[in-house]
């Protein structure tokens, strides 16, 4: 512990792993990406649905 920190804080200096590398998320060409659809493959089912299905159970 350092002179002078405050009591149960340790200061060091930030070594090569603490900094994210952000060269390729720079130079990333978002121009390559391709357009695509989101389809939501399992919807929930609505009110109406879970109504009928319940008078169907009953």
């Amino acid at each position: 512990m350092e002179v002078g920190s405050p009591k149960g804080y340790c200061e060091r200096q930030p070594i090569m792993s603490d900094k994210p590398n952000l060269e390729e998320v720079t130079s990333f060409d978002k121009t390559k990406l391709k357009k695509t659809e989101t389809q939501e493959k399992n919807p929930l089912p609505s009110k109406e649905t879970i109504e009928q299905e319940k008078q169907a159970a009953s």
